[in-house]
């Protein structure tokens, strides 16, 4: 077993969901050891957090840029490698960059930026740097999502002429009804989220779906977005069309007011031969289906999968793998990045992932603030 890659946490601190899911993720496949961080602005939260979950604290550090200054005193032998950043939206850019501007590995909870100017900015730090950098649009790392990448590329799908992507939760409805609650949420904070919440949160990961599961990049899209009051300034609803070709043409919607509902990711990709659909919520199952078969349902772990799918695989079929298993798929691809081995280009996504969502949803805002017109992605 090669030496354990030294990592460092940037945020994801005390009870929050994505701090617990990348530390879990960085275990799975024992790629990864965390040696420093940064978990919460208190510095004194940070050190008992640090003591919580048995990590040492002699490298928790006060702040960010006192992480930097005192890692790069260190040997190249013993400073952090690569670090997860974990931290709220506004932060990515200005936390990534300085990385890569150090020389160090990322790992970047999404969106990348908060603005596409940014991501730009970021892109060419990455280029300098040579770095490895890791994007964590999660869901890329399911087993089931690999493989309908992989039959599309096939072409088993024939030619693909209809997209179907959405992303729906309910969470924002018991909050967005009363002034004062939802004044409190950074979501829906433009100055810390951005200039987009539910296309930039939620609606940003259905986008990247469609271009990874296709290999088709969306040319032009139109927007329609619901904030609900006049004094919200956050998108928490939006539909948007879009054409990935002359006659290749879909739908992402996208909702985080839709009463009920938990954590609805789903696509459907429509060829001319067949179709593929899946669902987040029961990622197990990858629907085919075609005008004159019955339905073939294809599951993780067995031999009739690809490669790509079977190597984001770790348990027999039949044994259910989830969101952790998906997102230490993402870490297993960075970590073979990080160390110069051979990997499959789909394994995790990279710095153009990042660039194309904030186009996307840069280009949401623009096209609906223009009164519903459609916008090119250039």
């Amino acid at each position: 077993m090669p030496e354990k890659i030294r990592l460092g946490i940037i945020g994801g601190g005390g009870d929050s969901l994505i701090g617990v899911l990348h530390r879990v993720a960085s275990f799975i496949n024992d790629n990864y050891e965390i040696v420093g961080a940064v978990f919460n602005a208190d510095h004194e939260q940070s050190l008992s957090f640090a003591r919580q979950i048995d990590i040492p604290t002699n490298r928790i550090y006060r702040d960010f840029d006192t992480l930097i200054e005192e890692e790069m005193k260190l040997l190249p032998s013993e400073r952090i490698q690569v670090c997860s950043v974990l931290t709220p939206n506004f932060l990515h850019f200005p936390m990534a960059k300085k990385l890569l501007d150090n020389g160090f590995h990322v790992i970047c909870e999404k969106p990348m930026t908060t603005t596409l100017g940014e991501a730009r900015l970021l892109q060419k730090a990455h280029e300098k740097a040579g770095t490895v950098f890791a994007l964590t649009h999660t869901y890329t790392g399911y087993p089931m999502v690999r493989q309908m990448r992989e039959m599309i590329r096939a072409g088993e799908l024939g030619k693909i002429h209809k997209v179907d992507a959405r992303y729906y939760q309910g969470w924002i409805n018991s909050v967005i009804h009363d002034p004062e609650e939802r004044s409190r949420v950074w979501r829906l904070n433009p100055k810390k989220a951005g200039i987009s919440s539910c296309m930039g949160d939620i609606g940003v990961h259905a986008f990247n779906m469609v271009e990874y599961t296709t290999g088709l990049q969306v040319k032009s899209l139109l927007c329609d977005f619901n904030y609900l009051y006049d004094d919200n300034q956050m998108d928490v609803d939006g539909t948007v069309l879009i054409r990935l070709g002359q006659h290749v043409k879909g739908v992402i919607r996208s909702s985080q007011v839709a009463t009920g509902e938990e954590n609805g990711l789903a696509i459907s990709i429509y060829g001319d031969k067949a179709a593929l659909r899946w669902e987040q919520e029961r990622p197990n199952f990858l629907y085919k289906i075609t005008d004159t078969d019955p339905v073939r349902i294809y599951k993780p772990g067995h031999a009739y999968n690809s490669k790509l799918s079977l190597d984001g695989t770790k348990l027999p079929p039949g044994h259910p793998e989830g969101i952790f298993d998906a997102m230490a798929n993402i870490y297993l691809g960075a970590a073979r990045a990080i160390r110069g081995e051979d990997y499959n280009d789909g394994e995790f996504p990279t710095m153009t992932d990042g660039v194309r969502g904030m186009t996307f949803i840069e280009a949401t805002v623009a096209s609906h603030k223009a009164g519903n017109v459609w916008v090119d992605m250039d």
